[in-house]
């Protein structure tokens, strides 16, 4: 998708997109109900948003406390990441490295401080994330502090983004 990319969302996209934020698995009909349009405008709309990219993938999102509640181990933590060198093709490189990784949940460029902040999930636990580390920074030469803060309670957890005023 590239930057020039416009797309006007009316009252009509907003409430879709505001009840598919709350609960993607609503069927069509429950979803322009909750909408107050008609289910073909709803499906038309919803395709729409998806071909656009503003819906990116519907998930379904995992408590991981109880996830451990159930037999895993599991930890969460938020990673800082301070490198040596931060000219573009670093910064890139340790993106694209890490990426990939299936327990990094979020990576996040940032600024001023660290130079990427990162939510990982281990489901190994403290074992696991020795592992990550391993994995991902100490075999870096270019990682120059790694930071950890790891999760004890998850107080707010929401993923929905912010939309003006539905209408």
């Amino acid at each position: 998708m590239n930057d020039a990319f416009t797309l006007e969302l009316d009252p009509t996209d907003l409430r879709l997109l505001e009840q598919l934020q709350a609960d993607a698995s609503l069927s069509n009909q429950d979803l322009a109900a909750a909408a107050h349009t008609s289910p073909a405008t709803a499906l038309r709309r919803v395709r729409r948003l998806v071909d656009a990219g503003v819906i990116d993938r519907r998930v379904a999102l995992l408590n991981p406390e109880r996830m451990r509640l159930a037999g895993g181990e599991g930890l969460s933590a938020i990673v800082e990441i301070s490198l040596d060198r931060q000219g573009a093709e670093h910064l890139d490189a340790f993106e694209q490295r890490v990426q990939p990784d299936a327990e990094v949940q979020q990576l996040w460029r940032v600024s001023p401080g660290p130079d990427f902040v990162l939510v990982v999930h281990c489901a190994l636990g403290m074992a696991g994330y020795h592992a990550l580390v391993q994995r991902l920074f100490t075999q870096d030469a270019n990682v120059r502090n790694v930071k950890a803060y790891f999760s004890v309670k998850r107080a707010k957890f929401d993923p929905r983004v912010v939309l003006r005023q539905a209408g």
